[in-house]
């Protein structure tokens, strides 16, 4: 089976495609993970790739789709992270018929914008050591301690609420041409991810085996 998971920052996609890929035994491909990967590799484009990165830079969409486009087999996935516009949707569809594979299902985590400004919102990092929490859903023992080090949790800048509200409208502006996209070929699922993910899970695993 090889999947897309589509959502908002905070709608979930990292857990359920973990959840999914454990379940389905199928590969997780986070678009991140192998940009990071591709850009420690001392290759041409793993150079360019580092070199966007230490801009801060977006990454330009065809070297985004070589990436997707080399880490895409006949293995079965879960691909995170991609597409996010209808362009990068365009592009992925052309890379799996170059393939000779298919996509089955264009999974779309639908969360309120309030969901989202709460769970990102109350999200909190350990500045020493990297690890997440969260206020409400996964609260340190110690409130602004890390369980594990002791560091400072920290809220990310672009965890504020002025951030996120930013970030949603630049979602829903892009989401919707790709959304249409995918329930035109009939491989959208809409799942609601407000709830918990493993009402949330439930809820899409029967519309995958349905």
């Amino acid at each position: 089976m090889k999947l897309v998971i589509f959502g908002a920052p905070g709608a979930g996609k990292g857990t359920l495609a973990v959840m999914l890929a454990q379940r389905l035994k199928l590969k997780k491909i986070s678009l991140g993970d192998m940009l990071r990967e591709e850009a420690k590799k001392n290759t041409p484009l793993g150079n360019t790739l580092a070199e966007y990165m230490q801009k801060g830079a977006l990454v330009d969409d065809k070297i985004v789709a070589q990436v997707i486009k080399e880490n895409i087999t006949e293995e079965d996935f879960i691909l995170d992270g991609y597409p996010r516009n209808i362009n990068q949707a365009l592009t992925l569809d052309e890379i799996l018929k170059e393939k000779g594979l298919n996509l089955d299902y264009f999974i779309y985590l639908n969360a309120s914008e309030q969901t989202i400004i709460e769970r990102l919102s109350g999200r909190r990092v350990c500045a020493k050591c990297g690890a997440i929490y969260h206020i409400k859903n996964m609260p340190p023992k110690k409130e602004g301690v890390c369980d594990i080090c002791g560091g400072q949790l920290i809220t990310r800048k672009d965890d504020t609420v002025e951030v996120i509200k930013k970030r949603w409208n630049v979602f829903q502006a892009e989401a919707t041409p790709i959304i249409e996209h995918y329930r035109k070929q009939g491989k959208l699922i809409e799942v609601d991810s407000n709830k918990d993910k493993d009402v949330v899970f439930s809820s899409l695993w029967e519309k995958i085996n349905g």
